[in-house]
């Protein structure tokens, strides 16, 4: 199979932030775009989404809902020190 290569100028901020994100999902730079270059081909158009956990993840929803309760009911909100690095890591 003959290759090419494909040269894209991109802010270096964003190339930064992607590599971040591909690095999360376990992969490359060069891995994923070939990986949305065939996806595209074969759905004809975007074909998908890639995400990190984002901070309003499940766990994190259940314990702001939680907090939220507690504050319509008067009651005080404390966190502890585990709780709130879990929530900036998205467990």
């Amino acid at each position: 199979m003959a290759t090419t290569n494909i040269q894209v100028r991109v802010d270096q901020g964003l190339k930064t932030d992607a590599e971040r994100l591909f690095s999360d999902i376990g992969l490359d730079m060069p891995t994923a775009i070939r990986l949305f270059l065939r996806q595209s081909i074969i759905n004809n158009g975007i074909p998908f989404t890639l995400e990190r956990e984002p901070f309003f993840s499940v766990p994190n929803r259940a314990m702001l809902k939680k907090s939220i309760a507690q504050l319509d009911n008067g009651q005080t909100v404390t966190k502890s020190i585990e709780e709130l690095e879990s929530l900036a890591d998205g467990n």
